[in-house]
């Protein structure tokens, strides 16, 4: 069973490589444009969330850094 250590190590690699390759996380909302009774108008309006790659850069250095950590306590 590998230590939590080790699976939090991973997860930031996983984070890490997913900010790098995105660059930001992009969805859809809908909004109304028109409200008139029967009559209804909406429009869909994409928004981004900017993902640094500073920030995905940290993440992986941390999760390297604990998953060194995890193998070196694991074989000690």
């Amino acid at each position: 069973m590998k230590g939590p250590l080790m699976i939090f190590g991973i997860a930031l690699i996983a984070l890490g490589l997913i900010a790098f390759a995105y660059q930001g996380i992009t969805y859809t909302t809908r909004e109304k444009v028109v409200d008139l009774g029967p009559i209804k108008i909406t429009a869909d309006k994409e928004k981004t969330i900017p993902l640094s790659p500073v920030l995905g850069g940290l993440a992986l250095a941390g999760g390297v850094v604990l998953v060194v950590v995890a193998a070196r306590r694991r074989t000690s």
